[in-house]
């Protein structure tokens, strides 16, 4: 009877010892999963954002264009009233110069508006 309880004994420790390397096989691959998991998760992040930024240089470069087509009809609209104010100037300087100094030179000595009422 003793040596079927110590080879009962012998028999729980072998599983016991089985069941560990199990446990610890069963670890290991958890640990592989998540290590994969985490790899395949990084390279799908970076091939997400190398499609993006791809997608962005193609609006970009879509978009420079429109953006120098505003910016020289911009200057285009800019230079045009420049000019018209350039020439406008050049037609009125001479009349608004004659005007300043008739106003100034021009003198017409009366009583002061507020004087006459005050009479």
């Amino acid at each position: 009877q003793s040596s079927k309880q110590s080879q009962g004994i012998q028999t729980l420790l072998e599983a016991e010892k089985e069941a560990a390397k199990t446990v610890q096989q069963a670890r290991q691959y958890r640990v592989q999963k998540l290590k994969d998991a985490r790899a395949d998760a990084e390279k799908e992040i970076e091939e997400y954002r190398k499609a993006k930024d791809a997608e962005y240089k193609t609006f970009e470069s879509r978009h420079a264009d429109d953006t120098s087509d505003t910016q020289s009809a911009v200057d285009k609209e800019t230079d045009a009233k420049l000019a018209q104010i350039a020439e406008s100037y050049k037609n009125n300087k001479d009349a608004v110069v004659k005007k300043l100094l008739d106003r100034v030179v021009l003198v017409k000595p009366e009583l002061h508006r507020n004087l006459k009422k005050a009479s």
